[in-house]
C-alpha cells in the first residue's frame, strides 16, 4: 500500500517522546496524527538536560538546529564534593570530538524544548491535535480503532498502529493489561528555577552542569539559558518549603549573594518501574513514560525516552512500505526493554546513591574517553541479534572495534559533492560501508535501492577512471578506519537509526543478504 492510501500512524500525548516520535514518522514520510488531550503543550518545570545521543537523533530528523539555538552546551560535567567544596573528576566531553558531531550536551528547560519540536514537526507538515483525549481502543482485523473526545464531540478515528506516549499513567499501558514492577522512592524530587548572577556579580566557577555529592543533602546544579536551576532530595514525608525558605536552601549551596529571585518550582515523585511487556499484537506499543518510569538522575529520564523514539519509527516505516516483514517490530521490545530495565533504571539509582554517598554507587568507567562516551548514552549497544549481548557502560580505555548493536560512531568523510557524515550515510535507509582500498577496485554494489545505499571507505581518494567515484568516500589519514577498527575487507551494516546492524567479510551481496536476514525480505530496488 502506498503512503497515500495507509491509515495514520494514532501517537497518544505530545510531550518530547510523542513530539519526537511524530518528527521520525515524518522524516520517513509515515502518515500520522498526534493527539494530546490538553489544550497546550506543558508549562510545567521539567527536565533541563539533554545528552548527546539525543541531539543525533533531533539531527537525524531534523531539528537539532533549533535546539541549539536556544539551549546552552556544556563541554563538562562537573563533580563536587559539597564537605570540602572541592571538585572530583568531572566527565570532560571533548574526549567525544573523534566519535560525534555534537561533543557535548545541553540545557534547555522542557517547557522551551517542546514548543521548537511541534514547530518543527509543523514545517515537516504535520501538527499536533490539541483537546484530543483518548477514550479507549480496539483492536480490528488489522488496524486499530480510536474513540477520541474532541472539542466536536467523540468521534472513532482507524490507525494502522497506536503509539502510546502518554505517560506514567498511561491509559493505553493499563488497557493492555500491562503490569508495572519496580519501586517509587520515598524521597521526592525538588526543582527550583531562580535568577542570580553567578557569572559576574557573584562570580562562581562552576560548570554549567554540576553534582555537589553529600551525605546528608546533595544538589545538581543546572544553568540553563535564562536562569539557574538547583535539584534538591525532599525527604520522606517532608512538607514543600516556601519560597523564602527555597532561597534559604539554595544559599547554603552557593553562598550570599546581592541579589536573587525565585522564578519557579516544582516537586514529583521519582521512580524506577518498568512495564512487564512494551507491545500487542504489533501494533500497540508503549513508548517513554508509559513503558519505563526512570529516576532522572544523570538525565537519563527523557532520554532513555528518546531511544525508544529513535528506534521504532524506522522499522514502522520499513514494514508500512513494505520493505520488512511485521516481525521486524519485535525488535523495539527486545532492543529498549532491557536497556530501561537493567541500563537506565540501575544507572540512575546508582547514580543517586553515588551522590549521597551510600553503598551501591557507580564508579568511574575506564578512562576519560569511556566516561564521557557512558554518560551520554553514546555506549548504549543494543541486543540487535536477540542473544542478551547489550551493554550501557563504556569499560574500555580506548575505543574497541565496533561490534554489532553499537551505535555506529558519527565521523567525517569526504565524497563526490564535499563533505559527508556517517550518520547522514545512514539518515533514510541502512548504510554499508565497505573499509578496503578502491586502488585495487574491490567490487562495491551499484546504488539502486531506496533502502540500501553503499559506500566505499578508503584513505585513498578513488580515481576518476575507477568505477567508484560515485560511491567512495575518502578518509584522509584513516581517521574513521582506524576508529571502527575492523580488519581490511570488511562491510559494516549500519541501521536507519545509527546502530550497527552486523560487521562481516566483504563478499558478494554481502550486504544484501545481511539486510535480507534483518528485514526478512530482498533489498527492494529503485523500479519495485
Amino acid at each position: 500500500m502506498s503512503p497515500d492510501h495507509q491509515l495514520p500512524v494514532a501517537i497518544v500525548g505530545a510531550g518530547p517522546i510523542g513530539l519526537t516520535t511524530a518528527l521520525g514518522l515524518a522524516h520517513y514520510g509515515v502518515p500520522f496524527v498526534l493527539l494530546e488531550e490538553d489544550a497546550t503543550l506543558s508549562s510545567d518545570t521539567k527536565a533541563g538536560t539533554t545528552l548527546t545521543r539525543t541531539l543525533e537523533i533531533w539531527n537525524r530528523y531534523g531539528c537539532v538546529e533549533e535546539i541549539l539555538a536556544a539551549a546552552l552546551r556544556i563541554d563538562e560535567i562537573g563533580d563536587i564534593d559539597r564537605a570540602t567544596n572541592t571538585p572530583r573528576a568531572s566527565v570532560q566531553l571533548a574526549e567525544l570530538v573523534n566519535d560525534t558531531q555534537f561533543p557535548f550536551v545541553i540545557n534547555l528547560p522542557q517547557q522551551h524544548m517542546e514548543p521548537i519540536l511541534a514547530a518543527a514537526l509543523e514545517r515537516a507538515g504535520g501538527s499536533v491535535l490539541t483537546e484530543h483525549r483518548l477514550e479507549s481502543f480496539e483492536l480490528v482485523d488489522d488496524h486499530v480503532v480510536l474513540t477520541v473526545e474532541t472539542p466536536d464531540g467523540v468521534q472513532e478515528l482507524e490507525a494502522s498502529h497506536l503509539l502510546a506516549c502518554d505517560g506514567g499513567r498511561s491509559k493505553v499501558r493499563d488497557a493492555l493489561g500491562a503490569t508495572v514492577s519496580g519501586e517509587t522512592l520515598p524521597e521526592r524530587y525538588m526543582l527550583i528555577d531562580v535568577v542570580v548572577d553567578l557569572d559576574v556579580s557573584n562570580a562562581r566557577d562552576y560548570p554549567y552542569l554540576a553534582y555537589f555529592a553529600d551525605r546528608s543533602e546533595w544538589m545538581v546544579l543546572i544553568r540553563q539559558p535564562d536562569c539557574w536551576r538547583f535539584l534538591f532530595p525532599l525527604a520522606q514525608g517532608a512538607e514543600q518549603p516556601g519560597a523564602e525558605d527555597m532561597l534559604v536552601k539554595v544559599k547554603q549551596f552557593i553562598g550570599e549573594v546581592d541579589r536573587i529571585e525565585l522564578v519557579g518550582s516544582v516537586v514529583y515523585n521519582v521512580h524506577h518501574r518498568v512495564a512487564d511487556h512494551w507491545s500487542a499484537d504489533r501494533k500497540v506499543f508503549l513508548m517513554g513514560d508509559a513503558a519505563h518510569l526512570i529516576t532522572p538522575m544523570w538525565a537519563l529520564g527523557l532520554n532513555t525516552g528518546a531511544l525508544d523514539a529513535s528506534n521504532l519509527p524506522w522499522r514502522l516505516a520499513w514494514v508500512l512500505r513494505g520493505w520488512a516483514e511485521p516481525s521486524l517490530l519485535d525488535g523495539y521490545e527486545q532492543e529498549q526493554r532491557p536497556v530501561a530495565i537493567n541500563g537506565s533504571g540501575e544507572m540512575a539509582e546508582a547514580a543517586r546513591k553515588y551522590m549521597s554517598h551510600q553503598r551501591g554507587a557507580v564508579t568511574a568507567a575506564g578512562s576519560d574517553w569511556a566516561t564521557a562516551y557512558t554518560r551520554t548514552l553514546l555506549g548504549v549497544r543494543l541486543d540487535v541479534d536477540g542473544e542478551g549481548d547489550w551493554s550501557m557502560v563504556m569499560t574500555s580505555a580506548e575505543p574497541p572495534a565496533v561490534r554489532a548493536g553499537d551505535r555506529a560512531p558519527d565521523l567525517a568523510l569526504h565524497g563526490p559533492l564535499g563533505r559527508e557524515t556517517i550518520h547522514g550515510l545512514c539518515r533514510e535507509s541502512f548504510a554499508a560501508l565497505y573499509f578496503t582500498d578502491v586502488r585495487r577496485r574491490p567490487e562495491i554494489p551499484v546504488n539502486d535501492s531506496p533502502a540500501l545505499k553503499h559506500h566505499a571507505i578508503s584513505r585513498w581518494d578513488a580515481p576518476l577512471d575507477s568505477g567508484l567515484r560515485d560511491r567512495s568516500l575518502f578518509d584522509p589519514g584513516s581517521i574513521a578506519t582506524s576508529r571502527y577498527g575492523v580488519p581490511a575487507e570488511t562491510v559494516v551494516l549500519v541501521r536507519p537509526d545509527g546502530h550497527i546492524a552486523a560487521v562481516a567479510p566483504m563478499g558478494p551481496g554481502v550486504a544484501e543478504e545481511l539486510y535480507t536476514g534483518i528485514t526478512g525480505r530482498p533489498v527492494p530496488r529503485e523500479v519495485d
